[in-house]
């Protein structure tokens, strides 16, 4: 654990997530604050001693490694001829809704969720559906009524699924997973499953990849995954596209390779490789840690800002609190704590209207730093208080 206890400097090295002012502490992006795998960190010296950074292929061993590591880790065989490699999840997202849809076409999402796909359906001339989860007794599910009221528009084409499911950190279980697919198959709805999040899990979990539920989910869906957050990868723009279909494959790697997303650079095939093929014992210790940090997290706010309430997660290291007895303005209330205290979260409106009156917290970073977030998220929110009795 010693590794991930480390406390690394970030400020001043390009970072999106540590562009903060100094007295500030960035708890916000989904950006872990740990070194990569030493043996993703070897396969990338290797290219850097070699000094030439020229145009690369996508060989064999790429396409190897995710067979390798889904088989393996998820027990989901996948073919060769699925795979299509793409610089990042969002960007090949966004591909494909701009290739499958005409433009006042809706998508429908979950929410709250990954607040970057309402970008993705908005930029490219469609409209955002919004099917809000149940939320009751501090845990979320599907209402598969309010689900199939808002399928079964005919203006519908896409639902955009997150698996696990950001910022909630939800599971979804195989016998939700086969409602959805019976839905979106009863009004001819694809799927574009975004799994990004599916090696981030608890001990004890089981994710369930939303092609492998049946013969159906498989045909009529597009898997998006990547190392890059399992891994800490995400400045490397590496992802992959899984189409089993092929005529949706076809129309999938003509959209990306339009789009110029589809090339990859002279770091992202060795990485991917290195993650897939030798890091699985740092990702087991990285999970440890997170799952280390989720208990924290929880003990800390029940005993000391019990006002406040943490949504019990099993995946991701993002964790989702309820603020509504304390503000139902997410904006607000986020903008006071990062003025009064430095601590920058992200305020859960961005989410959805669903995510009104929630706070997002990264806790992928040293305990030290997650305890010095955590008094500072106290301080802001007993000094809202304060203010607001005023």
């Amino acid at each position: 654990m010693d590794y991930f206890d480390e406390k690394i400097n970030r400020r001043n090295t390009y970072s999106l997530k540590w562009n903060v002012e100094e007295d500030e502490l960035p708890m916000w992006v989904a950006d872990m604050d740990f070194k990569a795998a030493p043996e993703i960190l070897e396969a990338l010296k290797k290219k850097v001693d070699q000094g030439i950074f020229g145009y690369s292929v996508v060989p064999d061993e790429w396409y190897e490694a995710y067979q390798y590591w889904w088989e393996k880790r998820h027990h989901f065989v996948i073919k060769k001829d699925w795979l299509i490699f793409c610089i990042g999840v969002v960007p090949a997202i966004s591909s494909t809704i701009r290739k499958l849809t005409t433009p006042n076409e809706k998508v429908v999402l979950l929410t709250p969720v990954y607040n970057i796909f309402f970008n993705s359906i908005i930029n490219n001339g469609c409209q955002v559906v919004e099917c809000p989860l149940q939320y009751k007794e501090n845990e979320y599910s599907i209402d598969f009524t309010a689900l199939e009221n808002c399928l079964k528009d005919p203006q519908v084409r896409l639902l955009i699924l997150c698996n696990p499911h950001n910022p909630i950190g939800k599971i979804w279980s195989k016998e939700e997973l086969e409602k959805i697919g019976k839905i979106c198959e009863k009004y001819h709805i694809l799927v574009l499953s975004d799994e990004i999040h599916c090696d981030i899990i608890e001990k004890g979990q089981d994710y369930v990849p939303f092609a492998s539920i049946n013969e159906w989910c498989r045909e009529n869906s597009i898997m998006y995954c990547s190392p890059s957050k399992a891994f800490n990868l995400a400045g490397l723009q590496t992802a992959a596209v899984v189409v089993p279909n092929d005529f949706l494959r076809h129309k999938i790697w003509r959209a990306l390779n339009t789009d110029e997303i589809a090339e990859p650079n002279s770091f992202a095939i060795s990485a991917v490789i290195a993650a897939y093929k030798q890091s699985e014992k740092w990702l087991n210790s990285f999970n440890a840690y997170i799952d280390q940090n989720r208990e924290i997290v929880q003990k800390y706010i029940f005993e000391e800002i019990p006002i406040i309430k943490v949504i019990l997660s099993k995946a991701t290291y993002l964790i989702w609190i309820d603020c509504k007895k304390v503000c139902d303005n997410s904006e607000i209330l986020a903008d006071f704590i990062r003025r009064e205290t430095g601590l920058y979260l992200c305020a859960g409106s961005e989410y959805g209207k669903a995510g009104q009156g929630f706070l997002r917290m990264n806790v992928a970073c040293s305990k030290n730093t997650l305890l010095e977030g955590l008094n500072r998220l106290k301080k802001g929110i007993e000094e809202f208080r304060r203010q607001d009795e005023k």
